[in-house]
């Protein structure tokens, strides 16, 4: 909890700043924010956990009609003024139950890691791409391209593709910015419609906080133009999915010092990694498979992470479980220059703090139990034979949600990382969603995956 001292100066700069309203974010299982909204002038009752929330009516809190209400406390360090109404005041905030921290929120469960990882002396820094299409939506409900020209058959970095969206990318762009993230470049990615924005790194807990906003901020702009903005994994069957692959390194809390950083030529295996880089890595490989899980979390998902499926070339999509240096056949690749890690299988539907949550748990269990994950694969996986790929010990990861969920439930890592009660949240959410689904059903998808994602 603040101190008042603390809630007055924040009252006080937001409404000089022409705040009327407040929002405490917090998001259920699947990372779609739920608040309240109050006045300015009870933030100081909201910061103290005055605004009451029935969990039985969110996914995945745990709770049944009997049971008492969880609250929600705003984080007063990572305010963010609407731009686009500036009286409303976004705050990212965790779930509190009877006055203690609540496990089944995710991004206390992120808090939580993070202070294991501090007591080996480590942060982690997280940088999220955020891949997204702009669609608009016809009068059958289908989403098709909104600029007829838009139909190249490769039209990644497309200049004329890019300029035809611009007032939608400058709005997006802008916000970025002018928000402080520092947004470094951003394109006309791999498939007709889709963009990508790239901004800096931060903090892990900040960063999920920035990915969680992003999604609702650029379709906010894109309804002002009578568009649609998703980041749904595989809108088309056709064309390219929408990733937001996760760039991860820790850093020395004392000196701040990037603890995977050296030169290629101090690293044995060339590509510019710390030992403790290759034991994250490592960590990362052993729980491979059920990281899927959180990283990949809708039916949907399993339609992205295929080698080629309906398109006339490979999908880009990370099928292995594997790592190399900059080779994207592999789920976990080490960028040029190294110092990072990236991986690859996370997709436009992630609950960043879950995902972010057991991807620093898996590492942590690498560098604690010095896993080595052998030598980096450079080759082109997607033509390699089965045999030449169990030659190597490269093993698919999940298919399917079900297969995922399965090796997400039989991971002991898991449950000791979220405990029993939210482990078994995300189980059942996930298997309601399976069993929901119908193979025929694609505007299933659509009203289901584009809209919350």
């Amino acid at each position: 909890m603040y101190t008042q001292e603390k809630i007055s100066e924040v009252e006080h700069s937001l409404r000089d700043r022409g705040v009327k309203y407040c929002i405490g974010a917090y998001v259920d299982i699947h990372g779609v924010p739920k608040a309240k909204v109050v006045p300015l002038s009870h933030l100081a009752h909201m910061a103290h956990g005055s605004e009451r929330y029935t969990g039985y009516a969110l996914d995945g809190l745990g709770q049944e009609p009997n049971d008492d209400e969880i609250t929600s406390v705003p984080d007063l360090d990572h305010i963010i003024q609407l731009p686009w109404e500036p009286k409303v005041a976004w705050m990212p905030a965790d779930n509190m139950f009877q006055g203690k921290p609540y496990p089944l929120n995710t991004r206390v469960a992120l808090k939580n890691v993070l202070a294991q990882a501090g007591e080996l002396g480590f942060g982690l820094n997280l940088g999220i791409e955020c891949e997204i299409y702009l669609l608009k939506q016809n009068a059958d409900g289908s989403l098709s391209v909104p600029d007829p020209e838009d139909t190249l058959v490769k039209p990644c970095y497309d200049v004329r593709g890019f300029l035809a969206n611009f007032t939608w990318l400058d709005k997006v762009a802008s916000c970025i910015n002018d928000l402080g993230w520092d947004l470094y470049s951003f394109d006309h990615e791999d498939a007709n419609g889709q963009y990508e924005f790239d901004f800096n790194y931060a903090d892990a807990l900040t960063m999920c906080d920035r990915f969680i906003f992003f999604r609702y901020m650029a379709k906010h702009y894109a309804r002002e133009q009578g568009l649609h903005a998703t980041m749904m994994p595989k809108p088309f069957a056709d064309k390219t999915g929408t990733g937001a692959h996760f760039n991860m390194s820790l850093y020395d809390l004392k000196s701040g010092a990037n603890a995977f950083a050296c030169s290629p030529s101090e690293d044995p295996r060339g590509i510019g990694l710390t030992e403790t880089g290759y034991h994250f890595i490592g960590g990362i490989l052993k729980h491979g498979r059920a990281l899927c899980a959180a990283f990949a979390p809708t039916v949907n998902s399993y339609k992205r992470l295929v080698r080629r499926g309906a398109m006339s070339n490979f999908s880009w999509a990370p099928v292995f479980n594997s790592y190399g240096s900059n080779n994207r056949t592999n789920s976990v690749r080490v960028p040029a220059g190294g110092g990072r890690c990236e991986s690859r299988n996370a997709d436009g539907a992630v609950n960043p703090y879950l995902a972010a949550t057991l991807a620093l748990a898996a590492g942590l269990d690498g560098i604690r139990n010095k896993i080595d994950p052998g030598k980096p694969n450079e080759d082109n996986l997607y033509e390699m034979t089965d045999a030449e790929r169990r030659d190597r010990g490269i093993e698919f990861l999940p298919q399917t949600l079900q297969e995922a969920v399965a090796a997400f439930a039989a991971d002991p890592l898991v449950e000791a990382t979220l405990g029993k009660a939210l482990r078994d949240e995300f189980i059942k959410y996930k298997t309601m969603e399976w069993e929901s689904y119908h193979l025929s059903v694609s505007k299933w998808e659509i009203e289901r995956y584009s809209s919350l994602f």
